[in-house]
C-alpha cells in the first residue's frame, strides 16, 4: 500500500479537522497509521467507529467514488498539493478538487460574511472581489448564500478565478440553487472539499471547512457578519496562521456589521474601506 492509497482509506474514515488522527498521521505517516490500526494499537472502544471504517474500506472503492465525480484526489505527497494547507494545526488528510488544480496555486484573498447580507454588503463583496481579480488574485469563499455568493460572482464577472470550499461532498450542490454558480466556478477555478462524495453539509463541517478557506488564502476579508458568526471563526483561523485579516465597517445600527465591528474593536482585523487600502495593507503585512 502506498501513501496515496493509505490516505484514501483514512480520508473516507476520519472526519476533517480531527486533532488526534491528524497528529498520528503527522507522527507516523499514513501507511504506518493503517498498520497500527490493523495491529490493534488503538483503543478498540474509544476509536471503535473509526477503526471499523478503516478496516472495512478499500482504497479502490474510495478512488472509484471520487473518479465518478470527475474530480481529482489530491494528497500532500503530490507536487500539486497547495503547501499553504500544511500551516494548519490539523491539515486535511487529502482534498478533492473539481476544476483547475492550478487555481489553488494563485495568490488569493478569502472573502467571507453573512448569509443574509444587506445590499451594501453584496455590493462591497462583489467590488472587492473584482478589484483583487484585476490585480491577478483569486478569490476564495465558501459557496454559501449571501456574501460568499457575491464574492464568487464578483470574481466571475471580472473574468477572474474563484475557489469554493464546500462543506458537503464535491457532487452535492449545497445550496441547490447554486448549481449553476458551481459550474461557472469550475470553468476557470475550482471546487474543493475534504469529505467523500455524497456527504451531507452538517453544521460541524462548516466550521472545519472554514479553516481551509483561511489556509488557502494569503489574506482574509470579512465583509458583513453577525456578532456570533462562522465568518469570525474563519477570521480567527487566519489570524492563528499569522495571515492578515481585514474587516469592512458598516452602520453602527446594523446587526450584520456587528461581527466586523467586534473584530475591529478587538484589534483582530484591520479596517479597510477600499480595494487600494486592502492591497496596501496586505502588501505591508509581515
Amino acid at each position: 500500500m502506498n501513501a496515496c492509497e493509505a490516505r484514501a482509506i483514512l480520508f473516507s474514515s476520519i472526519e476533517g479537522g480531527n486533532t488526534f488522527w491528524s497528529r498520528e498521521i503527522d507522527a507516523f505517516g499514513p501507511c504506518s497509521v493503517i498498520e497500527r490500526v490493523n495491529s490493534g494499537l488503538y483503543d478498540p472502544i474509544k476509536y471503535e467507529k473509526t477503526i471499523s471504517k478503516i478496516r472495512n474500506t478499500s482504497a479502490d472503492y474510495v478512488m472509484s467514488a471520487i473518479e465518478q465525480t470527475h474530480s481529482v484526489f489530491l494528497t500532500p505527497e503530490s507536487e500539486l498539493w497547495p503547501a499553504l494547507l500544511d500551516d494548519l494545526a490539523c491539515p486535511p488528510i487529502a482534498i478533492i478538487v473539481k476544476g483547475s488544480v492550478q487555481a489553488l496555486h494563485i495568490k488569493s484573498l478569502a472573502i467571507v460574511g453573512t448569509r443574509n447580507p444587506t445590499n451594501y454588503g453584496v455590493r462591497v463583496a462583489g467590488d472587492f472581489a473584482a478589484g483583487f481579480v484585476d490585480r491577478e488574485w483569486a478569490i476564495v469563499s465558501g459557496g454559501a448564500y449571501g456574501i460568499d455568493a457575491a464574492a464568487h460572482r464578483g470574481a466571475l464577472v471580472a473574468e477572474g478565478v474563484t475557489i469554493a470550499v464546500l462543506a458537503a461532498g464535491i457532487d452535492v450542490n449545497y445550496p441547490a440553487s447554486h448549481s449553476r454558480l458551481f459550474e461557472e466556478i469550475t470553468e476557470t477555478g475550482a471546487l474543493i472539499c475534504e469529505v467523500m462524495p455524497g456527504a451531507r453539509a452538517i453544521p460541524a463541517r462548516f466550521l472545519t471547512r472554514n479553516r481551509l478557506i483561511a489556509a488557502l488564502s494569503q489574506a482574509t476579508l470579512v465583509v458583513e457578519a453577525a456578532f456570533r458568526s462562522g465568518s469570525l471563526r474563519t477570521a480567527r483561523d487566519a489570524a492563528e496562521l499569522m495571515r492578515p485579516v481585514m474587516a469592512i465597517p458598516g452602520p453602527i445600527t446594523s446587526p450584520t456589521s456587528e461581527g466586523c465591528h467586534r473584530l475591529i474593536g478587538e484589534r483582530a482585523a484591520e479596517v479597510v474601506t477600499s480595494v487600494v487600502d486592502a492591497v496596501e495593507f496586505v502588501s505591508s503585512f509581515k
